[in-house]
């Protein structure tokens, strides 16, 4: 696992020349020399597109000159937002609050999967952190298909999954929180992400649409697998899942003031620890319209029930790899 511990970040300001610095061999690069937001030229807008197609995961420095329109204002460079969240619209209409009042959603998962259009990336910018822990990590879905052996490749390729929000992740990752705050935030927030059932069928190996690869489509929405039994689909989501997090196809990293991560949220998952006690954690979250998953085969993902049309557009992005 690559860990930034960076004691000195680079200052971004108009004079710098931007710079990728790789943090890991499957995922996580860091961009230093860029002030986000709205006005960056294209030559860096489209860095930062090719950056994060090749790293998964890139991160900022510095950028405390952001506040959420500017966040928004640089998030609709990189593609068109969608709304804060499919179900949970009370706390804002495109920018969603990652706040350890209502839930730590530390448990391994690719966002609003349980929508046809999952979200193409994640725009994450540090508001109020605790004074120790709370890190975030990343993992790549693409190294974890790439290490599989040609067996459970041609296994996977052949599989489909059942993704729900009625997993009730938020219930099991509140052990480090007091009982009365559960009750007076967690409980509401994870009524309300309940509030509408969206289920769908995936891929569990899907075709990235701008690069080609070929990522696992897996995660805590993951109800089970088409076809398999409860006992047999908790069986295989626990072998492959073990893949997708094993510590080198992970980054991880430690939160600072100013700080921005951005992530293709079509090739990992991710998981925010929950090491910081009963303090106060609040990120702010920008997402990106994306595609309906397409498998190996040609096929696209099936709705079972759910209607996610208010809360993205479809993205056509073109391929421009195979």
């Amino acid at each position: 696992m690559s860990i930034d511990f960076a004691s000195a970040p680079v200052a971004a300001t108009a004079a710098t020349t931007p710079a990728v610095v790789r943090l890991g061999s499957h995922i996580g690069a860091r961009i230093d020399g860029v002030a986000l937001g709205g006005d960056l030229a294209p030559a860096t807008v489209s860095l930062i597109r090719r950056a994060l197609l090749e790293h998964k995961v890139i991160f900022f420095r510095d950028q405390q000159h952001l506040d959420e329109a500017a966040q928004f204002a640089f998030a609709q460079l990189l593609g068109e937002p969608t709304t804060a969240h499919p179900t949970v619209t009370s706390r804002g209409e495109h920018i969603l609050p990652i706040d350890s009042e209502f839930g730590r959603a530390n448990s391994w998962h690719t966002d609003v999967s349980f929508v046809d259009r999952i979200p193409k990336a994640s725009i994450l910018r540090a508001e109020v952190l605790p004074s120790y822990g709370g890190s975030t990590a990343w993992a790549s879905t693409v190294a974890a298909y790439d290490s599989l052996p040609t067996p459970l490749k041609s296994l996977v390729e052949n599989l489909w999954a059942t993704h729900t929000n009625l997993y009730d992740y938020a219930a099991n990752s509140t052990s480090h929180l007091d009982a009365n705050a559960v009750d007076a935030g967690a409980a509401d927030y994870r009524r309300e992400f309940q509030s509408t059932h969206y289920e769908t069928e995936h891929p569990v190996v899907r075709v990235h649409p701008e690069t080609g690869e070929r990522a696992l489509l897996l995660g805590h929405f993951v109800k089970g697998f088409v076809g398999l039994s409860t006992s047999e689909s908790h069986a295989l989501l626990n072998l492959l899942q073990a893949r997708v997090t094993k510590l080198e196809h992970t980054t991880r990293w430690n939160w600072a003031d100013g700080d921005v991560a951005i992530w293709d949220n079509r090739a990992t998952q991710h998981y925010g620890v929950d090491d910081y006690d009963g303090q106060r954690r609040r990120l702010t979250r920008v997402t990106l319209a994306g595609d309906v998953p397409v498998g190996v085969h040609g096929e696209h993902s099936r709705i079972v029930t759910g209607d996610a049309s208010h809360y993205s557009p479809i993205d056509e992005p073109g391929r421009v790899a195979s």
